[in-house]
């Protein structure tokens, strides 16, 4: 099998960091599963987010405190909604659809400031427009396609605004290192032609940034799925989202490029306790499966003795029943 040859990070990322991951749905897969090891982890702040002028727009925002007013809220499909957010903030009353988004924001504000490492997948290079007031937009919403105005980005246009994004993040947080990646998800409602001219677009341009920025990186989750693995039985149905084998196999090879051994053991321990913790017993009040809740409560309370600064709490009150 085809092996890309992937440099390992520089400083590579130990439980001191925290993670903010920016991006993409693919994003949300390493997200989840950083998560599961019980690492420092931020998630997509404004929601999943596909063109980098979104993303950058969004880090700009934390960078700068910024706190939505109703002004940025607009009403459709009885939903109170922001053209800068998923969904997933999307509300049927004003006030909580604004409280939602200024949350995450404060979190987030907070968060890139003590960040070791912001990962940023890119999804697209497809830009969508308001059509009144060319405003530009990172979710539909449903909204009616005439709207919209659809562009894609050259690489100076997408290479320019992330530029400017990681100058300001390293004057707010120097220590930061930058890693990107481009998802392999693909984009087939762009045809299979734009989808490939759109991903080359955002490959060329985040090469660019790590050429002209010492601390920004890529990693090369696209090329792993559609070069290495090349084989639609690592899709969903959908032929278009890689699949939990897919996923498996990029994480396999980000953890040894970007993660520092060091962190490996307790990697470990920790999947052991997560994996137990989600086990779901068909017989909860046997003398087996009590055995079971015990053992694991005593290597959780051993474990978050060794590291206190991280959290168990879930799987304490889980195995103490």
């Amino acid at each position: 099998m085809l092996q890309p040859d992937i440099a390992p990070l520089a400083r590579p990322i130990t439980y001191n960091d925290g993670i903010l991951l920016i991006g993409s749905c693919f994003t949300e897969h390493m997200a989840d599963r950083l998560v599961h090891h019980k690492f420092d982890v931020l998630q997509n702040p404004h929601g999943i987010l596909f063109n980098p002028l979104s993303v950058a727009h969004s880090l700009n925002s934390y960078i700068d405190g910024y706190e939505y007013g109703a002004d940025g809220l607009f009403y459709l499909n009885e939903l109170w909604n922001s053209w800068d957010h998923h969904t997933r903030f999307s509300h049927v009353q004003q006030a909580d659809a604004l409280a939602g988004i200024n949350k995450s924001q404060r979190q987030a504000a907070q968060f890139i400031r003590k960040a070791g490492c912001v990962v940023i997948t890119l999804g697209s290079a497809f830009q969508y427009y308001l059509t009144d007031g060319h405003q530009p937009v990172a979710n539909n919403h449903r909204a009616p396609s005439q709207w919209f105005q659809k562009v894609l980005l050259s690489v100076a246009e997408i290479t320019d605004a992330l530029h400017h994004t990681i100058a300001r993040l390293q004057a707010v947080n120097p220590g930061a290192q930058v890693l990107f990646t481009i998802s392999p998800v693909r984009h087939i409602r762009d045809g299979v032609v734009d989808n490939n001219r759109s991903k080359a677009r955002l490959i060329e341009a985040v090469h660019e940034l790590c050429g002209r920025w010492g601390h920004v990186h890529y990693f090369p989750a696209y090329e792993l799925v559609i070069d290495v693995l090349r084989d639609y039985r690592y899709y969903d149905i959908d032929l278009v989202h890689p699949n939990y084998a897919a996923t498996s196999f990029v994480w396999e090879h980000f953890v040894p490029a970007c993660i520092d051994a060091s962190a490996l053991p307790l990697m470990k321990q920790i999947n052991d306790i997560t994996v137990a913790r989600n086990h779901r017993t068909r017989f909860p009040h046997t003398d087996a499966h009590r055995r079971f809740l015990t053992t694991y409560l005593a290597k959780t309370q051993a474990l978050a003795a060794q590291h206190p600064y991280l959290n168990f709490d879930e799987e304490l009150a889980y195995f103490a029943g």
